[in-house]
């Protein structure tokens, strides 16, 4: 058996088979996303494994952009849990890590004038892949442009959540959802699932962030 094969299969439940690949990915990453609704710094270690499991996957289902977003997971996974473990003394909470804040209007239209720039020039490149490297890439990239703007967004979103910004979990919402219809059209229908419920875990972890900076005045 080839545990890294997405035709490896664990079980089959109405006649979707379920590699163990997808499978672990998703409960992985289920995990790593809950535990950073709830502000806990593991959420970064679990992060490290689903972002191995999900770079095979989509791989195998030639979702391109998004394999690549891995290689900067895993960094930035690194990254996220020193900035959250080891804050400077000006930006530590009352447990000694890094405390919530938001972006300035300024950072805003950076990022987003930045991830739009960049979201077309991703489409571009992955739109052509199966051209520019044939032996790497036999199949053309699926749906290039939307799988871009997740996966540049992704790496916005990233930065914010690494930094601790509210605004971090609004724009996960926008990724969620047009990652759950991007996934069930190439039948990952677990993975699919699983971006389906990280809506409502960004839409918690938005509630949870916005409560607890706002009781920061209450200190």
């Amino acid at each position: 058996m080839n545990f890294f094969d997405i035709n490896s299969v664990l079980f089959e439940a109405w006649g979707y088979k379920m590699s163990h690949l997808e499978f672990w990915a998703t409960v992985t990453g289920a995990v790593a996303v809950w535990l950073s609704a709830r502000e806990n710094v593991w959420s970064w270690i679990i992060g490290l494994l689903n972002v191995v499991l999900a770079f095979a996957l989509f791989y195998q289902i030639q979702l391109y952009p998004d394999m690549f977003l891995q290689v900067f997971f895993f960094i930035t996974n690194l990254i996220g849990w020193w900035q959250w473990k080891y804050p400077k003394a000006n930006e530590a909470n009352l447990k000694n890590e890094l405390k919530i804040s938001k972006l300035t209007l300024q950072q805003w239209l950076v990022l987003g004038v930045g991830g739009l720039v960049c979201t077309f020039a991703m489409g571009s490149f992955a739109k052509n892949l199966h051209e520019f490297f044939p032996v790497l890439f036999s199949q053309p990239s699926a749906f290039p442009y939307m799988d871009s703007f997740t996966t540049v967004m992704s790496i916005v979103a990233t930065f914010m959540l690494i930094r601790k910004k509210i605004e971090a979990w609004y724009v996960w919402l926008v990724i969620d959802a047009i990652a759950t219809y991007m996934y069930y059209l190439k039948e990952v229908k677990l993975y699919a699932l699983l971006y389906f419920l990280f809506c409502f875990i960004a839409a918690f972890g938005a509630y949870h962030w916005t409560k607890e900076y706002r009781s920061y005045d209450k200190r």
